[in-house]
C-alpha cells in the first residue's frame, strides 16, 4: 500500500491499525511449507522407485523452493508485531520443515556423486518418511480449525519416524555382511541422510504438538 492509499483511510482506522496491527497468517504459512515438504518426499519416493535422474533433479529444484518459503516465513516472523503462539514454536516448525527437504536433496545428490542406484531399503525408508510428511501436512493444514486433530497427525508423524529407525537398523544389519566395504560405506551415507530426514520429521511433529498444546 502506498502513502496516498494510507492517507485515504479514516484517521480512526489508521490509529486502530497502529494499535492493533494485523496478525500474519502463520498457520496458513506453515500449511504451505509442510505441503511443500510432503511433495518433496513424494518425489523422493518416486526416485527410489525408478532411479530416474529427472526426478532426482526435481527433488533438487524443490529444495530451492523450500529455501524461498523458509526465508519468506522467517522474514514475516521477524517483522511480526504479535504471533498466535510462541515465536520459538513457529521458528522451530519453519526450520525443521525446511531441514526435511534439505536432507532429501542431500540423499539424491550423494547417490548421484557416489554412483548409487536406489535399493529396497532406501525405498522402504523413503516411503515411511513420506508417511510422516503427509501426516505433518495434514496436521498443519487443520491447525487453525481442528488443533486436537492436528495433535493426532503429529503422533502419526512421530510413529512414521520410529518406523524409519527400525527400517534403518535392518538396512545397516544387512548391509554389513560380506566384504564389499566400498559399497558398505557408500550405502551407509545414503541411509544416514534418510534417517536424518526422518529425525527432522519427528522434530517438526514436536513443534506441531507444542503449538497444539497452547491452542487447546
Amino acid at each position: 500500500m502506498d502513502d496516498n492509499q494510507a492517507e485515504d483511510k479514516p484517521i480512526f482506522r489508521r490509529l486502530y491499525e497502529r494499535v492493533f496491527p494485523t496478525v500474519a497468517d502463520f498457520f496458513g504459512m506453515l500449511a504451505e511449507q509442510s505441503a511443500n515438504a510432503a511433495e518433496t518426499t513424494r518425489l523422493l519416493v518416486e526416485f527410489m522407485e525408478t532411479g530416474d535422474v529427472t526426478v532426482s533433479q526435481k527433488v533438487r529444484d524443490d529444495e530451492h523452493e523450500a529455501d524461498r518459503i523458509k526465508a519468506a516465513n522467517l522474514s514475516v516472523l521477524s517483522d511480526a508485531f504479535s504471533t498466535p503462539v510462541d515465536r520459538e514454536d513457529l521458528f522451530r516448525a519453519i526450520t525443521t520443515l525446511d531441514d526435511i527437504v534439505n536432507y532429501c536433496k542431500s540423499t539424491v545428490v550423494e547417490m548421484d556423486m557416489l554412483g548409487l542406484q536406489p535399493d529396497k531399503h532406501s525405498l522402504q525408508i523413503a516411503l515411511h518418511i513420506r508417511e510422516g510428511t503427509d501426516a505433518l501436512a495434514k496436521g498443519f493444514a487443520r491447525l487453525a480449525t481442528d488443533p486436537a486433530g492436528a495433535g493426532l497427525d503429529a503422533n502419526a508423524a512421530r510413529k512414521a519416524e520410529r518406523t524409519v529407525e527400525k527400517s534403518y537398523r535392518r538396512a545397516i544389519t544387512e548391509l554389513f555382511q560380506g566384504d564389499d566395504y566400498l559399497n558398505m560405506f557408500k550405502r551407509r551415507e545414503t541411509y544416514r541422510h534418510l534417517s536424518n530426514a526422518a529425525d527432522r520429521v519427528a522434530d517438526a511433529a514436536r513443534a506441531l504438538d507444542n503449538i497444539v498444546v497452547k491452542l487447546c
